[in-house]
C-alpha cells in the first residue's frame, strides 16, 4: 500500500479552505493509502513563537477537526511533529543542500512574509520548506495532498530529495521523491474576496462554526458590487459567493450562475442557498466533534500511539540516510 503524508500547522481551528483544499481528499483516500496525518506544532512556531499557549491548545483543535470530517483512527496514523526525532534530524541534513537564495525566492514564503509583515525573516520561517521536506520524506510518502499555495514548498522539497539522492545514492534511491496531490478546489478565497481564506485574516468559515455563525458569515460575503437591485444582472465570475457554490454546491453551480446572469435570483437568496449547503456539509462533522470533544483522552491516545509508530518508521529512514552520508559508526 502506498503512503500519504499530509497535515496542518497547529495555529488554530481549520476552515472550509482546508476542507476543500486537502481534508476531503484525505477522507476519500484513507482506505486506499497508508495515511499519515501530521500535527505540525514545530512549524507553527515559525509564525506563532510568541503564543505557545495557542499552539498547545490547537493540537487538540486540529486533531479533532481532522477526525470530525471523517478520518477513521483505525485507518490513519496521526502524529505530533515535535515527537518525531527523524523530522528534526532530516531538517538539519536537508538544510545543507538548499541555498538561502532559493528559499528567499519561494513565492509562498514571499506571500506569507508580506501577510505577517515580516521584513527580517527568522531562520525558522525562511527554512519552512526544508522542514516540510523532512515531513514528507521521513516516512517515505508517495503522495502529499495539499492546497495550491503549498505547491512551491512541495517542489522545493522534491528538489532537495533529488539532490540528496544524486550526492549520496550512488545510483540508488535513498529517499523517495513524493508527488503533490491537488484537489478540485486548490484554493478557496476568503469571505472578504481576499485571494485566500486564512486563519489569521479573519475571513474564514470554520469547520467548528455553529449554524448561526455560518449564516452570519455568509451574509457578510462579498458579491458583485455593481449589482445594486435584484433586477440587475449579476456577474458570478467576480462574486465570492459564486466561488463557494462551485466548491461546496457543485451540482447546482451552473444553474445558480445562469440565474444570477439573468437576474432570476437575488444575492440574499443566493446566500441563503449557500448557508444551507454549508450547514448540510458541516452537520455530520458537528456530531463527531461533540463525541471527540467529550473524549479528549481518546484523542490524546490516538496521537501518542501514532507518534510511536511514526518514530519507528522514521528511525529506519534516519539509519539509511546516515549510512548513505557516511556519518555513522558500526
Amino acid at each position: 500500500m502506498k503512503r500519504i503524508l499530509t497535515g496542518d500547522r497547529t495555529t488554530g481551528k481549520l476552515h472550509l479552505g482546508h476542507y476543500a483544499g486537502s481534508l476531503q481528499n484525505r477522507v476519500k483516500l484513507q482506505k486506499e493509502y497508508d495515511t499519515f496525518i501530521i500535527l505540525a506544532d514545530v512549524q507553527a512556531l515559525t509564525t506563532h513563537f510568541e503564543r505557545p499557549e495557542l499552539i498547545n491548545q490547537s493540537i487538540y483543535d486540529v486533531a479533532i477537526d481532522n477526525l470530525s470530517v471523517g478520518l477513521d483512527p483505525d485507518n490513519i496514523t496521526m502524529l505530533l511533529q515535535s515527537k518525531i526525532s527523524a523530522i528534526a534530524e532530516l531538517t538539519v541534513f536537508y538544510s545543507m543542500l538548499v541555498s538561502v537564495n532559493s528559499l528567499r525566492h519561494n513565492p509562498t514564503i514571499k506571500t506569507e512574509a508580506s501577510q505577517y509583515g515580516y521584513d527580517d525573516l527568522s531562520y525558522g520561517f525562511l527554512g519552512y520548506p526544508v522542514s516540510q521536506a523532512a515531513d514528507m520524506t521521513f516516512c517515505d510518502a508517495d503522495l502529499v495532498p495539499v492546497g495550491g499555495d503549498q505547491l512551491p514548498h512541495i517542489e522545493q522539497g522534491r528538489k532537495i530529495v533529488r539532490r540528496f539522492n544524486s550526492l549520496y545514492g550512488k545510483g540508488k534511491i535513498i529517499i523517495k521523491e513524493p508527488q503533490a496531490l491537488i484537489s478540485n478546489t486548490p484554493r478557496l478565497i476568503g469571505l472578504d474576496g481576499n485571494s485566500k481564506m486564512g486563519k489569521s485574516l479573519g475571513n474564514a468559515i470554520y469547520l467548528s462554526d455553529t449554524i448561526e455563525e455560518v449564516n452570519e458569515k455568509v451574509k457578510s460575503a462579498i458579491t458583485d458590487k455593481s449589482r445594486i437591485s435584484i433586477k440587475d444582472k449579476g456577474n458570478p465570475d467576480i462574486c465570492t459567493v459564486s466561488k463557494y457554490h462551485e466548491a461546496i454546491n457543485h451540482s447546482e453551480y451552473e444553474n445558480i450562475c445562469e440565474m444570477c446572469r439573468n437576474a432570476n435570483i437575488g444575492c440574499i437568496a443566493c446566500k441563503d442557498l449557500l448557508s444551507k449547503k454549508i450547514n448540510l456539509l458541516l452537520a455530520p462533522f458537528r456530531e463527531k466533534r461533540v463525541y471527540y470533544e467529550g473524549h479528549k483522552s481518546k484523542v490524546r491516545d490516538i496521537i501518542i500511539e501514532g507518534s510511536k509508530k511514526a518514530n519507528r518508521i522514521g528511525n529506519e529512514t534516519i539509519e539509511n540516510v546516515k549510512k548513505a552520508m557516511n556519518i555513522y559508526m558500526e
